[in-house]
């Protein structure tokens, strides 16, 4: 092999070798938001699902649903379901109120993430209505009571996974909202 198709190899190789490299750089930085779609878009991971439509058909089977919250950080808001449990028959729309107050004299952003338990029913609790899909305002001092609208997806009762679950847990965990957030939801209108 003569040196310059020797040269060229090489080149090619650290061509090839490089552009690898950049590739997995660019799948890292790409992994954790395609993660958060894949989950809110299947329910993977107790992740729960937006709806827009109530549900398509009325379920047979009754289950437990039981609710709490916590707060991050050094958050000075505190969180708590004002019902600790409901029994829900899937396919049926259920409304539940979380209760917030700022202790605080000064207004407090948050947001709110979400989860069910067991994981695997993720799939099936969609929301109609949450505080956890926008970040929220409170003012000094106050005290507000947000609901959450939610059904089981009867789809459930044919799936095997779901056959031995009569119980779930929708869990919030309440955020301090980033200054991106904020500036976004003051530019939306909100907390005016």
């Amino acid at each position: 092999m003569a040196r310059d198709d020797i040269a060229k190899a090489k080149g090619r190789t650290a061509a090839i070798v490089a552009a690898a490299v950049a590739a997995m750089i660019g799948a890292s930085y790409a992994a954790v938001p395609l993660y958060r779609m894949f989950c809110a878009a299947t329910g993977y991971g107790g992740k729960t699902l937006d709806a827009t439509t109530g549900p398509a058909a009325r379920g047979a089977r009754t289950f437990t649903v039981a609710f709490d919250a916590d707060v991050a950080g050094a958050l000075p808001i505190e969180v708590t379901p004002e019902t600790r449990h409901v029994a829900v028959r899937d396919g049926a729309t259920t409304t539940v109120y979380y209760k917030f107050a700022n202790r605080t004299d000064r207004e407090v952003w948050a947001s709110a993430s979400d989860n069910v338990a067991p994981d695997y029913a993720g799939g099936y609790f969609d929301k109609l209505k949450c505080f956890c899909t926008s970040v929220q305002r409170f003012g000094p001092g106050e005290t507000r009571e947000l609901p959450v609208v939610f059904y089981l997806d009867a789809a459930l009762e044919k799936d095997a996974g779901m056959a031995g679950i009569s119980t779930l847990t929708l869990h919030y965990t309440l955020y301090p909202a980033s200054a991106s957030q904020i500036a976004s939801a003051k530019a939306a209108g909100a907390g005016s």
